[in-house]
């Protein structure tokens, strides 16, 4: 019996006329360029990821580049930030986030040690110029959007210095004067921005005069204005605010005598007095905050608003917390105080279906002390602004890019009242000159960025071995100063290190899987980029739909989707 079998030759390139595309049923691959959650939590607008990438090269200085599209001022950021980029980062997944805020310091600092200029061109004689009250990080930031969206900046500020809160109430231990004035420095000798020093709003330039001379105004003035605190109406005579004590500190290198010290609150000032009082010889320094600390069953809207890594050190210099607590009562003798009355809280619903914090009656404490120092927030001064605050103290601003009722006029920081940090600041102003450009060049407004963001679940982390992440040295508590910064720099090596732990959530990693998996070739490899940002392209005439590419694509990049053959723009 003869076996025969059965066989056939085909021509090269005959297998082409098959297009077994029209096989597929209903999905086919797609490449979706998400948001990674660090670009999406980032309040400056930093997309930390394109930095990263260019990190994961070599090419440092095209690394801060695109880290100064959005924000001008990474060597403070990185410093003072509380980077919720590193709480929202998926490599908390796999085993701790990337050190985000380490790397952007690095970044900043190495670009002021090389003098790179930042990648802006000098606006025409004749641009259109905006006024910027107040120079802060919001300032700042507008006044370097300017320049780079092709408008000529004029700050006005109150002090005799530039830099707002950065300079007055942010310890050296944070932010060193050196590392500050330096980035300052360089930013504000931009061609196209000019500063008056001294000129203060209401009383030297009003809001009228501005709006007549200038194309457009940014308020950026901060908040300078302690709010009201009493305890049942009982104020101590000798009652000091939080920031006004901590700015009296930074000029004069004093505080008031005191052994025993409650502070009332819960921000970054709030911490920062603590630890600088402990430092200056304070016996006991107790924080009384409504809010909790960090732990396993926080819940993220209760916790704390702070910097993770200050209150980890203040903790480690002894500072006491006292969570989900306020202060019912002073104890007084005559005018002043000798202990508060401490009474925990709990959140409750109440009948408007919202939550709120209420007294824990039996929980009532005392508290010996001989100062107490509120740091329950600050509001805008009304100098000169009468005509824009809101009954809460605050400037009344309509949407996200700062537009006031006011025609041309703009609001950024936490003059808003609800940007409490430097990088919202930063962000503010950016979106600000975003909007104003748009209107002074004639062109459409600004559209916000709205595309999805890239969860954890959504990576193949298989294609990911853990890392561990960089440690930086830091100052042991008995050698911190009212000057040595504390947490020290990451290096070169450690910041190239790190970019080697980023996933490039939502973004190609030219890793080649879906090209070398593909089991009908339906997947191109491209010599140039493709419009998408990538080196691939789907031949939809011949892809079946298996989704193979999408299941081992590491970072989410491609995505099975429900698209036609000519819906898709990947068809070649």
């Amino acid at each position: 019996m003869v076996v025969i079998n059965r066989g056939a030759h085909a021509e090269p390139g005959t297998s082409l006329l098959f297009k077994t595309g029209n096989w597929r049923s209903t999905e086919c691959p797609s490449h979706v360029h998400t948001k990674a959650p660090c670009h999406a939590a980032c309040p400056a607008g930093e997309d930390q990821q394109a930095w990263f990438a260019w990190l994961q090269e070599g090419h440092v200085e095209l690394a801060w580049r695109e880290l100064v599209r959005a924000n001008p001022l990474p060597a403070v950021t990185g410093r003072v930030c509380p980077h919720p980029c590193e709480a929202a980062c998926n490599r908390n997944a796999i085993d701790a986030p990337l050190a985000i805020h380490n790397v952007e310091r690095w970044l900043g600092d190495e670009a002021i040690a090389k003098g790179w200029a930042y990648p802006v061109a000098p606006p025409a004689e004749d641009a259109p110029v905006v006024a910027i009250v107040g120079s802060g990080p919001g300032g700042l930031s507008a006044a370097y959007h300017c320049v780079r969206l092709g408008l000529r900046a004029e700050i006005f500020e109150a002090l005799p210095e530039a830099g707002g809160l950065l300079r007055s109430a942010i310890p050296p231990t944070r932010l060193p004067r050196p590392a500050l004035d330096a980035e300052l420095n360089r930013l504000l000798a931009l061609p196209g921005i000019t500063i008056n020093l001294r000129c203060k709003l209401g009383r030297d330039v009003t809001l009228d005069e501005l709006g007549r001379s200038h194309d457009a105004v940014i308020l950026a003035p901060g908040c300078q204005e302690s709010k009201e605190w009493n305890v049942d109406g009982a104020v101590p005579t000798d009652l000091h605010e939080g920031l006004h004590l901590l700015r009296e500190f930074m000029d004069h290198g004093e505080f008031p005598a005191a052994h025993h010290v409650a502070v009332h609150g819960g921000g970054n000032t709030a911490i920062d007095l603590c630890r600088m009082m402990k430092r200056h010889g304070v016996e006991q320094v107790t924080l009384i905050t409504a809010s909790a600390l960090p732990g396993p069953d926080t819940d993220p809207a209760d916790l704390i608003n702070v910097v993770p890594r200050e209150l980890e050190e203040a903790l480690e210099e002894g500072i006491e917390i006292v969570e989900h607590a306020t202060v019912k009562r002073l104890i007084m003798k005559g005018s002043r105080v000798t202990g508060v009355e401490i009474v925990s809280l709990k959140k409750l619903t109440g009948t408007d279906g919202r939550k709120h914090r209420v007294q824990f009656e039996g929980t009532e404490r005392v508290v010996s002390v001989d100062m107490v120092i509120p740091c329950i927030g600050e509001r805008v001064k009304a100098d000169g602004l009468h005509s824009l605050l809101s009954r809460r103290h605050y400037l009344d601003a309509t949407d996200p890019w700062g537009r006031t009722p006011q025609e041309n006029v703009f609001a950024i920081g936490d003059a808003r009242g609800d940007r409490g940090t430097v990088a919202e600041a930063i962000g503010d102003g950016r979106l600000a000159v975003e909007a104003v450009a748009a209107k002074l060049f004639g062109l459409p407004d600004p559209v916000r960025d709205d595309r999805g963001e890239m969860p954890a679940a959504g990576l193949n982390t298989v294609y990911f071995g853990p890392i561990e992440r960089a440690r930086v040295p830091k100052l042991p508590v008995a050698d911190r100063t009212f000057e040595a910064e504390i947490e020290g720099d990451i290096g070169r090596l450690g910041a190239l290190r790190e970019a080697t732990r980023c996933l490039s959530c939502g973004n190609c990693l030219a890793c080649d899987n879906c090209w070398v998996m593909c089991p009908d070739n339906a997947v191109i490899k491209t010599a140039e980029l493709a419009s998408d940002g990538s080196h691939y392209l789907f031949d939809l005439d011949y892809c079946k739909g298996c989704g193979i590419c999408a299941n081992e694509c590491p970072t989410g990049f491609i995505q099975m989707r429900t698209d036609t053959w000519q819906d898709s723009d990947q068809t070649v």
